[in-house]
């Protein structure tokens, strides 16, 4: 991590202000504790800064998807509770205790090795239940039989090494607002009620109760239950194409410069494989972000499929997306020069993730998260410079 000066390359610009701004909305939304999902490196914009800020907010806890990205949080001054939303070695139960981090029991299997290992390292490991309800990847599968997902979950009260402080489940179509899709998730909402209402009627303790993902917390905040999970709605964007929240800001806008500027005559072809030839002359930019950066190389092929904002109006990329670098069509911008700053994606007026992520057949969070780690993400607060952090200058 460094604080120095930004070598204007290729950089993304993390707006804390709009990350604030996203928080409370969504706090004020649902009405009751949120969890911040700060998995793979927040998506993309830096956990260890954007969770020390959302601490300071007031993130109720945070979730991540493994050890390393959990024990990262403790290292840069996270003290609210963690979780873990996916597989940790049970070996790893001294760890798991010594920095405070919960992880997801998934299954009986899962928690007696969890419970052997805890044993012999003589500690106890935080656990949320994970039920699953419809979604199919992990969980105790309450679609099959949800009284006998009861029992085995209350099995598992009388496992030693274990402290029960949550239960969950995760929704696989919220963010549709297709009939159908609808109906498949007020069902996961009732089946996992079931479950959590049984276990509470017959004594147990199910610690925080959790179900609510960025689209089913917007939509139905009253399912915030004791704590919602806000992931992509976080970073200002959409869960999907099909709901759209304006009060969200995005929070990252990917920059680079242009290199090189120069004529292309009628003939003359541009990049790998010369898919593109002027039919005409062109002025045409070189600009220093290419797909090992982050920027999609589908975006290549013939005029505008990709696009980005030079001194305020927007470049067609012209030819294939290099490893490093892209040609811009700036024909009809004047004045461009080596040096201009150029947008890739964000807010500005150009293509933002949501565009790119079309263009490219994805979704946003592939974009976001997409962005390596040879980017510079360079924080702003009110406007200025706050923090640089750059991977390729640490020791």
């Amino acid at each position: 991590m460094s604080d120095g000066i930004l070598e204007k390359h290729c950089w993304a610009e993390i707006d804390l202000d709009a990350l604030r701004q996203n928080f409370a909305f969504i706090r004020q939304t649902v009405g009751g504790p949120v969890c911040a999902v700060v998995k793979a490196d927040a998506y993309g914009h830096g956990d260890a800064v954007v969770a020390r800020v959302l601490q300071q907010e007031g993130a109720a806890a945070f979730a991540v998807s493994c050890l390393g990205e959990a024990k990262r949080l403790r290292r840069h001054g996270v003290t609210v509770p963690v979780l873990i939303l996916g597989y940790a070695d049970p070996d790893q139960a001294p760890a798991l205790a010594r920095e405070d981090i919960a992880t997801t029991c998934f299954s009986t299997e899962y928690a007696a090795a969890l419970s052997r290992a805890a044993q012999r390292a003589g500690v106890r490991v935080k656990v949320h239940l994970k039920v699953d309800t419809g979604m199919g990847r992990l969980g105790f599968p309450a679609q099959q039989d949800w009284r006998a997902v009861v029992r085995e979950l209350e099995a598992l009260y009388r496992l030693p090494g274990l402290e029960i402080c949550g239960i969950f489940q995760h929704f696989a179509e919220a963010d549709s607002l297709q009939p159908e899709a609808v109906a498949y998730t007020d069902a996961q909402y009732a089946l996992f009620r079931k479950v959590v209402d049984r276990l509470q009627a017959d004594g147990y303790d199910t610690g925080v109760v959790h179900c609510a993902n960025s689209a089913a917390q917007m939509r139905r905040p009253e399912w915030r239950l004791g704590m919602a999970r806000a992931g992509i709605i976080l970073y200002g964007l959409d869960p999907s194409e099909e709901l759209h929240f304006p009060a969200l800001r995005p929070v990252m806008t990917l920059k680079c410069l242009v290199t090189f500027v120069k004529d292309l005559l009628p003939g003359q072809s541009v990049s790998y494989g010369c898919t593109f030839t002027a039919q005409k002359p062109m002025r045409v930019a070189t600009v220093c972000v290419g797909y090992a950066d982050g920027y999609p190389r589908v975006l290549s092929g013939s005029q505008g499929q990709g696009r980005m904002l030079v001194n305020g109006r927007p470049a067609p990329v012209l030819g294939r997306v290099c490893m490093d670098q892209t040609l811009l069509d700036v024909t009809d911008i004047p004045g461009v020069a080596m040096g201009d700053e150029v947008t890739v994606f964000g807010p500005g007026g150009g293509d933002t993730a949501a565009d790119v992520a079309r263009k490219a057949g994805t979704i946003p969070y592939e974009i976001v998260c997409g962005i390596t780690r040879r980017v510079p993400r360079v924080y702003l607060q009110d406007g200025k410079i706050c923090k640089i952090c750059n991977n390729l200058e640490e020791t």
